[in-house]
């Protein structure tokens, strides 16, 4: 196992990923909160930020990377589209 330098920092949002996961729109909340998502597709991603009462559509382009703390993320289009985390 590598060694961390940094495993005794405290981890903040601003801070690099230290886990990636693939995200399956659904209604219910994350499992893991992520600090950003990032499209696999041209598109929109449908989302609800952690503070917020609502969810929202949200255009995103095909590789770019959204800094939200998203609770759930419940639809994409294309519906196909890969959204990968990072916490």
């Amino acid at each position: 196992m590598p060694r961390d330098f940094h495993a005794s920092r405290v981890d903040t949002p601003a801070d690099p990923a230290r886990r990636c996961f693939v995200i399956t729109p659904s209604g219910a909340d994350l499992d893991i909160l992520p600090k950003a998502i990032r499209a696999g597709a041209t598109g929109t991603i449908t989302l609800q930020a952690v503070d917020s009462p609502a969810a929202v559509v949200h255009p995103v382009l095909i590789g770019e990377i959204v800094n939200v703390r998203a609770l759930k993320i419940t639809a994409s289009s294309p519906g196909d589209m890969v959204i990968i985390g990072y916490a």
